[in-house]
Parts: C-alpha cells; sequence; structure tokens
C-alpha cells in the first residue's frame, strides 16, 4: 500500500511540475495567436489566461500518463539504466494520449474535430511530453549525481600508504 502511495505521489508531482512549465508557455501561445491575428478574442488577459490554463491542465494530465506509462513499461529500472531517447518516447507517447483525450472531448463537448485540430492537438501535446520528459531525466541524472557526490564528500581515502601520498603530491 505505500508503494502505491509513494507511486501516486510522484505521478502527481511530475503532473504539477509538467503543468508549472507548460503554462507559461501557454500563455506566450495565446499572446501569440492574438498578435499575429490567428485567433480573435473579446478579452486579450482572458484568451491569455485560458491558454495557460489549458496548457498547463494539459501538462498536468501529460505528467500523469508518463509517469503512468513509464511505471508500467520501465518497472524498477534506475535513473542511469534509461537512455535519453527512450525516455522521451515515453513521455511522447503520453503526450499523444492525452492529446488524444482533449481532442475526444472536445469533439464530445461541440462538433466534430477536422484532422488539422487532431494533429496540431497531439503534435504539440506529444512534443510537449517527448521534451519535459527528456528534461525530468536530465534533472533527475543531475540531482542523483550531486547527492552522490554530498554522500562520498568526506570519502577521500582511495588507499594509498603515506609515501604514496608524498610522491604523488611532489609532482
Amino acid at each position: 500500500m505505500r508503494n502505491w502511495l509513494r507511486r501516486i505521489r510522484g505521478a502527481v508531482g511530475m503532473g504539477v511540475t509538467w503543468a508549472a512549465g507548460w503554462a507559461p508557455l501557454g500563455a506566450i501561445l495565446g499572446f501569440f495567436t492574438i498578435s499575429t491575428g490567428v485567433a480573435s478574442f473579446g478579452s486579450v488577459p482572458l484568451w491569455i489566461a485560458a491558454t495557460s490554463a489549458f496548457l498547463g491542465a494539459s501538462g498536468f494530465l501529460c505528467g500523469i500518463a508518463f509517469s503512468t506509462v513509464l511505471g508500467i513499461t520501465e518497472g524498477r529500472r534506475e535513473f542511469d539504466q534509461m537512455s535519453l531517447p527512450r525516455f522521451a518516447g515515453w513521455g511522447a507517447i503520453g503526450g499523444f494520449l492525452v492529446g488524444g483525450l482533449l481532442v475526444t472531448l472536445s469533439a464530445s463537448w461541440g462538433g466534430a474535430p477536422n484532422l488539422f485540430d487532431f494533429l496540431v492537438n497531439m503534435g504539440v501535446v506529444g512534443l510537449l511530453g517527448a521534451g519535459s520528459s527528456a528534461g525530468s531525466l536530465a534533472l533527475a541524472r543531475r540531482a542523483e549525481g550531486l547527492r552522490s557526490l554530498k554522500a562520498g564528500e568526506d570519502d577521500f581515502d582511495v588507499g594509498l600508504t603515506e609515501g604514496d601520498e608524498r610522491g604523488v603530491l611532489s609532482r
């Protein structure tokens, strides 16, 4: 039971982290679509907030989906045993799943989506998922390396005798 709670907490943490990274991208995207005339909306700040909230929620769902896919496929592997492209692939798969879910939900709320909406939504969320998962692995490896450096701060004994140490230092 305790292991499941840790996994759920990790998945929610991954979702929150991805949401925090994706929400500012949504605000930038909202501003870009308004300023270029791609979208026209009555209130510019409301549109920017809406796109930010939408991409933030997508990031949250995608982070949870990625954690679930990773837990199922990679099992108990350590971070140093996973390749970056494979990790990014699992993030892209999680993004495609969430992108497909979002398109399906938007179709059920009003109107049939066209192929362009489907591909753009799944593509953007899939690419963001791949990038976020690669960034997550890089950060996890960095944190793991820093943790191992901290743990070994006092371990300077490498098996040299006093005479060997003087010989090494005198060069």
